[in-house]
């Protein structure tokens, strides 16, 4: 492990901006590309906005972030609530599905799989869900080991 970072915050609307700024200041001693920066943030901004959204839908929770960060450039974000948890997984990450009524897409997820390279979703109904999202990026010559 590289270095590692750990955040909570309220489930207000307003945090998801500051989730992807968070991420990506953190990100940026990688020195990333502005795409894989891009992707990530994307990413990210789709996780919180779930636990947001449908996690904790009528109430305010607690979101827990946590972005590591490898010496051979894969980042690990986990985003976790403690909300209602998700009945069905494979239901939940098929495209266009929601439960959050007219006004949602339901392309969290597939737009979460585009973005990352791998994409893993735990939930327990009644006790919350943590998404992990790993996406490589380039280590560019010289700059192993270097924080």
């Amino acid at each position: 492990m590289q270095n590692e970072m750990r955040l909570t915050m309220l489930s207000y609307s307003v945090n998801e901006g500051f989730a992807r700024a968070a991420v990506a200041s953190f990100v940026s001693q990688l020195d990333p590309t502005v795409e894989e920066l891009s992707d990530l943030k994307t990413a990210v901004s789709e996780a919180v906005t779930n636990c947001i959204v449908h996690g904790y839908r009528d109430t305010i929770g607690k979101i827990y972030l946590m972005v590591r960060l490898d010496d051979d450039g894969m980042v690990t974000v986990r985003v976790r609530d403690k909300g209602c948890g998700i009945a069905d997984i494979a239901k939940a990450r098929e495209p266009l599905f929601t439960t959050g009524g007219a006004e949602q897409a339901g392309l969290g997820f597939s737009v979460m799989e585009s973005f990352t390279d791998r994409v893993q979703v735990r939930s327990t109904v009644g006790k919350g869900t943590t998404v992990t999202l790993k996406k490589r990026m380039a280590v560019r010559k010289g700059d192993e080991g270097q924080a």
